[in-house]
C-alpha cells in the first residue's frame, strides 16, 4: 500500500497534487464544516501519502487560507457577472444583493469559512484580505454610482460617505446570508431568499 502511494504521489509531480487536495478538502469543507477538514483525511481521500500534502502546503491553515481565497475571487467573479447584467438595470445594488445571498446560500460553509470559521483571524494572511477587498468593488462602483445619481455624494447636503454606504450594504448582505445559512429565517426556495434579499436592498437603497 505504501509503495502504491509513492508512486501516485510522484503521478501528481507536475502540479496534479495541489488541486486534488484543495478538491478533497473543499468536499470535506461542505460535508462537515473547516474543523473536520486534516490532512491526513486529505491525503487519505486523494490516495497519497500522509506527508504529501507538506510539499504543497505548509499548514492546514495555509489550505484552508487558499480555499477561502478562491472562495472570494469566485464571489468577485459572482457579484462582476451582476454587475455587467445590471447595466441597464434601474436596481443594480438589488442585483448585487441578490448575487450575493445567492452565492452564500449555495455554499454556507464555504462561505462561513471566507469569514473566519474555523481560523483566529484572516486578517493577518494579504491574499485572503486582497481577495476580500476585491470581491466587494463592484457593490462599491453601484453604490459610488448611486450617490452620485441622487446628489447625495460627499460635499452635498445631508451627504452619505461611500465609506458607510458600503459598510451598511455589507452588513445588510452578509447579515442576511448568516440569518438564511443559520435557518433563523425560514424561506421555501432559493428564489424566495433572492427576493428577500432584493427587497432588503430596496429599503436600503431609499435610506442613502
Amino acid at each position: 500500500m505504501a509503495k502504491t502511494r509513492r508512486r501516485r504521489d510522484r503521478d501528481y509531480h507536475h502540479g496534479d497534487l495541489p488541486s486534488t487536495l484543495l478538491v478533497e478538502a473543499r468536499k470535506m469543507l461542505e460535508q462537515a464544516g473547516p474543523e473536520a477538514i486534516s490532512f491526513r483525511a486529505i491525503a487519505r481521500a486523494a490516495g497519497v501519502s500522509q506527508t504529501a500534502p507538506y510539499n504543497h502546503f505548509s499548514s492546514k491553515e495555509h489550505l484552508l487560507a487558499t480555499l477561502a481565497t478562491s472562495g472570494f475571487r469566485k464571489l468577485e467573479g459572482s457579484q462582476a457577472a451582476a454587475a455587467r447584467g445590471a447595466r441597464s438595470d434601474k436596481a443594480p445594488i438589488e442585483r448585487l444583493a441578490r448575487a450575493y445571498v445567492r452565492f452564500a446560500c449555495r455554499q454556507p460553509q464555504l462561505y462561513r469559512l471566507m469569514f473566519g470559521v474555523g481560523m483566529p483571524s484572516w486578517h493577518a494572511l494579504p491574499e485572503v484580505a486582497a481577495a476580500k477587498k476585491a470581491s466587494f468593488a463592484p457593490l462599491q462602483e453601484a453604490l459610488a454610482a448611486h450617490l452620485r445619481r441622487t446628489g447625495r455624494g460627499s460635499g452635498s447636503s445631508g451627504a452619505v460617505t461611500l465609506e458607510t454606504a458600503a459598510v451598511a450594504a455589507w452588513s445588510l448582505a452578509h447579515g442576511l446570508s448568516m440569518l438564511l445559512i443559520d435557518g433563523a429565517l425560514e424561506v421555501r426556495r432559493d428564489i424566495d431568499a433572492e427576493k428577500l434579499a432584493g427587497r432588503a436592498a430596496e429599503l436600503l437603497i431609499a435610506g442613502l
